[in-house]
């Protein structure tokens, strides 16, 4: 059984899109609205189950309240603006299903920011993956409900920490749609470049 977990605030322009096309490969979806003031939380309780927070506490949070409600054997993160294609989702299971990977990543053509980039690379050193800060990605669910997800975002952090759990990390290929991402971002990076740091060193 296959669980989707797709974090979404203030989605409502492409979130019913994205959870029409990651229905088709999943079992269970699970929506965690991050307190979203439009209409996200509502078109998202259609298509599965909705965690929706009472305030808004960043997709950290969100993605591992997911895990803690996931019921499948694997768990699939990935966005809610549409960036992630969903029918690559049978290739990032298969590793995990064939036991030959715990975790399984996406893998952009070119990854978008100089500070996810410089993550990226400093993180790719320890786990051996080009792209551990995307958002698309597959991991067995009883490793998901041991990571701990600290940090500002998931970017190097999630694959250190299960690295350092022992998991085996691998990645495909998989094209990305162009969507408008928020400017703070980069912010984030900035921060998390820190955060990554200490777990190296």
């Amino acid at each position: 059984m296959i669980t989707a977990i797709i974090p979404a605030y203030n989605e409502e322009k492409r979130i019913e899109k994205v959870l029409e096309e990651t229905s088709q490969y999943v079992d269970e979806i699970i929506v965690v609205d991050d307190n979203s003031t439009d209409s996200t939380a509502e078109i998202a309780r259609g298509y599965g189950r909705t965690i929706e927070k009472d305030s808004n506490q960043g997709y950290i949070d969100s993605i591992r309240r997911g895990f803690e409600a996931a019921e499948g054997d694997i768990v699939v993160t990935l966005d809610a603006d549409g960036e992630h294609d969903p029918s690559y989702i049978p290739e990032l299971v298969t590793p995990i299903e064939e036991d030959r990977a715990d975790l399984v990543f996406g893998r952009r053509k070119k990854i978008p920011r100089i500070s996810e980039r410089v993550i990226s690379w400093m993180t790719g050193l320890r786990v051996g993956v080009k792209d551990p800060g995307i958002g698309f990605r597959a991991l067995k669910t009883s490793l998901a409900k041991r990571l701990e997800l600290k940090g500002y975002c998931t970017c190097g952090t999630f694959a250190l920490e299960a690295h350092f759990k022992g998991a085996r990390i691998s990645e495909i290929s998989t094209p990305v749609r162009e969507v408008e991402k928020p400017k703070h971002i980069a912010w984030q990076h900035f921060f998390q470049f820190f955060v990554v740091l200490r777990m190296l060193f």
